[in-house]
């Protein structure tokens, strides 16, 4: 391996990923660490961002000492997004653990809020949906949580922002403090029509505006590494970040309306281009997929809380090795013996959206093997999506054809023909091993001028609906009935869109 290269840093959830991506597309390299996840009480979900920037420094170590031929021409950056950090100013240390996307501490702040007639004026100017999810209200609770750190933001001593933030800042010593346009729209905070902070927004959920980074387009210079703050060389240029979704988007090749891809981690994200921003009548979120050159790409997102999570879930409660077992044990039997799980774990996202629902399980009988549960797991993340992609249809007045997949569950064959049996599509999946970090990759690549010539598409493989109907219609109505079983005990009604 020889010649120029972009590091590509993917900031997951539970795992960060480094590769090295040639100007062709082909990954020359990669390498993988995992990263702490901690639940210190029901419904909160940290992580330690000094360990985040930390996991990335080794990292790039890792990756810098495994190819020395290879010269790094850029970084581009990935990363778990409605994940915030907050840290001193000068000092560049985290005053508090980074809260999670998947967090609900902030509930009851999105409670008063909704209380307040606020819901509507916030989704009007944000486009998403007044939920725990977001960064907003996460802010606003860490900022009274602590003792001091409200007045020391109003004095310009602290600094906030999404992952993205905070590795740019760790990176640059703290020369730059920004982030692109498809993290920002996900803070809700961010205005979808001015493309800029929110003055209102910032208002209503009580957020110094000072606090929060510059917004840049997605393929921005944005900066420079700093000497002796990791393995590359000072003045290494970072030259492209995107959220993990609008990346992975990218990295399909969906770049006009017409396709949906579903990102499938420990969540799942779907997400189709707009020509226009579109206002969701179905749960979804408007948002914006990447910036480029000054011009912003629209786009609609529906978000899974808990996805691939399920069957390490499932693993866990069945005594079983991994999510791998819990596959294996499913594709054992046909059915799923009239069971039902539903896993809202840490409530329900999209198109549902009920953030005080918690899992369920029920058909249980005398019948019941370990092996109908394990199947009910899956089917479940393939429903959950089955949901959003209905939504997405339904929003768009058109019917779509198929579905491209990525992401570590999606590599699941058995996962990929369950989506496309409950579906009812064709599913597709490239046969790239990680999108997200690509697409940040790719992003780079045209950005600074690295491409000799358009990267060629990844062949991908191709899975068909084979399912009997009336096997899919008993699933469908198994699951809808638990849906609205499950908000109706939190006092919600279902918005599942009908056949």
């Amino acid at each position: 391996m020889s010649g120029p290269a972009v590091l590509a840093i993917d900031q997951g959830t539970s795992n960060t990923k480094a590769l090295l991506v040639a100007g062709d597309g082909e990954v020359l390299l990669s390498r993988a660490r995992p990263t702490g996840v901690s639940y210190p009480r029901p419904g909160w979900v940290e992580q330690s961002a000094a360990e985040i920037w930390d996991v990335v420094r080794k990292l790039i170590k890792d990756v810098v000492s495994a190819a020395p031929d290879i010269s790094v021409a850029a970084i581009a950056i990935s990363n778990q997004r409605e994940t915030i950090v907050a840290w001193d100013a000068e000092t560049g240390e985290p005053v508090a653990p980074a809260i999670v996307w998947q967090c609900r501490r902030s509930e009851s702040i999105c409670a008063r809020l909704q209380s307040e007639g606020h819901a509507d004026e916030i989704a009007g100017l944000s486009g998403l949906g007044l939920d725990p999810l977001f960064p907003a209200a996460k802010i606003s609770w860490l900022l009274d949580a602590s003792p001091g750190l409200r007045s020391r933001a109003e004095a310009g001593e602290l600094r906030c922002g999404t992952v993205d933030s905070w590795l740019l800042w760790k990176l640059t010593a703290g020369a730059e403090h920004a982030t692109d346009h498809s993290n920002a729209s996900r803070t809700q905070l961010f205005n979808l029509d001015t493309l800029e902070w929110d003055p209102r927004l910032a208002e209503i959920f009580d957020v110094p505006l000072r606090l929060l980074p510059e917004i840049r387009d997605s393929d921005s210079l944005f900066g420079r590494t700093a000497p002796d703050c990791c393995a590359l060389p000072a003045g290494t240029p970072i030259h492209a970040i995107m959220g993990d979704s609008h990346a992975a988007l990218f990295a399909h090749g969906i770049r006009q309306p017409g396709g949906v891809k579903a990102t499938i981690g420990t969540g799942s994200s779907l997400m189709t281009p707009t020509a226009q921003r579109v206002a969701s009548s179905h749960g979804l979120s408007s948002t914006i997929a990447w910036s480029r050159s000054g011009v912003a790409q629209h786009a609609l997102e529906g978000n899974i809380s808990v996805s691939g999570q399920a069957a390490a879930f499932a693993a866990s409660m069945l005594g079983l090795e991994d999510s791998d077992a819990v596959t294996a044990l499913a594709a054992t039997v046909e059915d799923n013996g009239g069971v039902v799980f539903v896993p809202a774990l840490v409530g329900l996202g999209a198109p549902h959206w009920c953030s005080s629902s918690r899992g369920s399980i029920s058909g249980l009988s005398l019948a019941t093997r370990p092996a109908h549960i394990a199947r009910a797991v899956i089917e479940a993340v393939a429903l959950q999506i089955g949901d959003v992609f209905t939504a997405i249809e339904a929003d768009l007045g058109e019917t779509i054809p198929m579905l491209s997949i990525d992401g570590g569950a999606a590599r699941s064959d058995f996962l990929a023909q369950m989506i496309a049996d409950l579906l009812d599509r064709d599913v597709m999946r490239p046969k790239m091993a990680d999108a997200s970090p690509i697409g940040a990759a790719l992003m780079a690549i045209e950005a600074c001028g690295l491409a000799d010539h358009e990267p060629s598409a990844a062949p991908r493989d191709r899975f068909s609906p084979s399912m009997p109907g009336s096997q899919r219609d008993a699933i469908h109505e198994g699951w809808a009935a638990s849906i609205k079983s499950l908000l109706a005990s939190a006092g919600r009604r279902s918005t599942q869109v009908s056949d």
